[in-house]
């Protein structure tokens, strides 16, 4: 792009930003998303939006995910459970005890988020859209605003963990002058002046992230993994050669009680940082080039590297807490005890590095598991005003505005519900895996699912909602519900208790088998028809899909272009292809 070019649409976009405060007329029209196509030949009868350039399937150009971008997305992101050795340690497990449930976990985490891409990268839609096919028009409204209101509080929480890397940084730079700077924050609010400046600008740092959709952002993941993966071994190294590798206590196991319960409660614990990644799958994998590009490279990738992140955690802290006398688990309180221990100039800069990277990789997380998906959930809660870009500014300042260090410091029941809180999406991604596999082979009609008028014979279901679904969706969480109701301070049995601990795994695979039982038995609409029309797996798919009025929208290049004729979707599924 030109200078000139770059200065002419400055001008405009300034001039359009004037124009647009002249007025309330005007100002509405310029905060509107554009009409798209699907919009555009909408159900005449309908005056509500059901589309923008977000919701809409992602076109041709801007798929630009490859397998080996995949690769490096989810090494990155691996990078960030150094700590998650420190619950299996914590709950009795011993070091290779522990190495073992991860790589288990972690192996049934990846399994779910590869049947859980499958739909998006074939027909390249997010996961509200997804949402809509399985839950109907107006139901998936439930499931896509519990997603957001939780996106915007764990959003905060991982705002507040990057923040103490921040302060390692300022630490290692200006030394007392950062931790002498005189507190004026009452006790009582969980921060310090020190500490609100280290957040203050963490913050800042997402902010330029917010203006990118994710197709825009694979070098970044590639750039994160690129440089996280030498400092954590680097941090790894110097505790194996500062300590002599003596770990301790970490090869003793402590556990009681019954084997196999344990072992199934260590597992689900194992899974508890990657039951949001799950449930997140859609908004990554419509991105992909190929249909198979965001499955396999994540699947032979997810487990192995959260399995040597946790393992190069739980070695290297074991050994300094061993040694150093301490009791931590958390990279950034590691790398205070190094400063605290050897300060110096070259001590200094080597601990910045490695805060750095740090928050690099937490700035990455918070992106794809939060950022990302508050964007995708509000564009279609609000799609008249809300796109992905502003869905992230939305929700950067709403991170702020909840005060997450206040939470962290007064709530404990809170961030033992935010721990748990998986297995309401565990059920979620059941019923979504089993009805595109086993109900209805993997067709998903998607201009239907821009079509809100009860003559949407897809996908509207009974009254917007797919009760089938529903039903499904509460009897996987009403098993493991009470003993989640014990963990926040309730008396609950010990029966409720070992089935709470169970959470993501029988949540899952009751929602699975209800849903599946029901549907043979009560099949939906969209079921039926499916089984009329005889298709074929995935016969649905394609760059071309039909509008409700029946104009055929061609996905091609940079985004979607109607086409002289009328068809329908059906008759298209039906249509062989080459």
């Amino acid at each position: 792009m030109s200078t000139s070019t770059l200065k002419t649409q400055v001008a405009e976009k300034a001039a359009a930003v004037k124009h647009a405060f002249t007025s309330w007329h005007a100002f509405h029209e310029f905060i509107k998303t554009e009409d798209t196509l699907l919009d555009e030949h909408g159900h005449p009868d309908t005056t509500r939006s059901w589309s923008n350039e977000d919701l809409d399937p992602t076109p041709p150009e801007k798929r630009t995910w490859r397998w080996w971008n995949y690769v490096t997305f989810y090494v990155g992101l691996a990078m960030g459970n150094w700590t998650l050795g420190s619950t299996m340690i914590g709950i009795g497990l011993n070091w290779w005890q522990a190495i073992l449930i991860i790589f288990a976990s972690q192996l049934i985490s990846s399994i779910a988020m590869f049947f859980n891409s499958r739909c998006a990268s074939v027909y390249h839609i997010g996961y509200p859209v997804v949402a809509r096919s399985v839950f109907g028009m107006w139901g998936s409204y439930y499931f896509v605003g519990a997603r957001a209101a939780l996106a915007i509080i764990w959003y905060g929480v991982q705002l507040y963990s990057g923040a103490s890397f921040m302060s390692a940084i300022l630490r290692c730079i200006f030394g007392h002058y950062y931790t002498e700077i005189p507190n004026h924050i009452p006790k009582s609010v969980g921060i310090t002046t020190a500490g609100m400046l280290s957040f203050f600008l963490f913050w800042l740092v997402h902010f330029p992230f917010c203006a990118f959709r994710p197709y825009q952002l694979r070098r970044f993941f590639w750039f994160k993994s690129i440089i996280v993966l030498p400092a954590t071994f680097g941090l790894f190294i110097f505790c194996m050669a500062n300590t002599k590798a003596n770990l301790g206590s970490v090869f003793k196991s402590s556990y009681t009680g019954n084997k196999g319960w344990f072992i199934m409660y260590a597992i689900n614990s194992g899974m508890g940082n990657t039951a949001t990644l799950i449930t997140n799958q859609p908004d990554i994998s419509r991105w992909s080039k190929t249909k198979t590009g965001a499955q396999w490279s994540q699947l032979l990738t997810q487990p192995f590297a959260v399995t040597l992140a946790a393992s190069l955690g739980i070695l290297s802290t074991a050994a300094v807490n061993n040694n150093w006398g301490l009791d931590l688990w958390n990279p950034w309180d590691l790398l205070g005890a190094i400063l605290d221990r050897y300060w110096s100039s070259s001590t200094r800069f080597a601990v910045f590095l490695s805060a750095f990277t740090w928050m690099i990789s937490i700035l990455g997380t918070n992106i794809a598991a939060n950022m990302i998906p508050f964007g995708s959930d509000s564009s279609m809660l609000l799609p008249r005003y809300l796109n992905i870009p502003r869905g992230q500014y939305l929700v950067e300042f709403l991170a702020f505005a909840i005060c997450p260090w206040k939470i962290l410091a007064s709530a404990s029941v809170f961030t033992e519900f935010l721990s748990g809180y998986g297995l309401f999406m565990a059920s979620v991604v059941a019923i979504m895996v089993c009805d595109y596999f086993l109900l209805t082979k993997g067709n998903v009609f998607v201009g239907y699912c821009y079509d809100g008028s009860p003559q949407n014979k897809h996908y509207y279901y009974m009254r917007g909602w797919n009760v089938q679904a529903i039903i499904a969706y509460l009897c996987g969480i009403a098993l493991p519900f009470p003993g989640f109701v014990g963990t926040l301070g309730a008396h609950v049995s010990t029966a409720a208790t070992d089935l709470g601990r169970l959470g993501w795994l029988i949540s899952f695979s009751t929602s699975f088998v209800v849903y599946y039982a029901l549907c043979l038995i009560w099949p939906t609409k969209n079921q039926k028809l499916i089984r009329e029309m005889a298709l074929g797996w995935e016969a649905a798919s394609g760059d071309v899909l039909c509008a409700e009025d029946g104009t055929e929208i061609v996905e091609e290049g940079k985004g979607l272009y109607a086409k002289e004729g009328v068809v329908t979707q059906e008759t298209y599924a039906a249509e062989p292809k080459l």
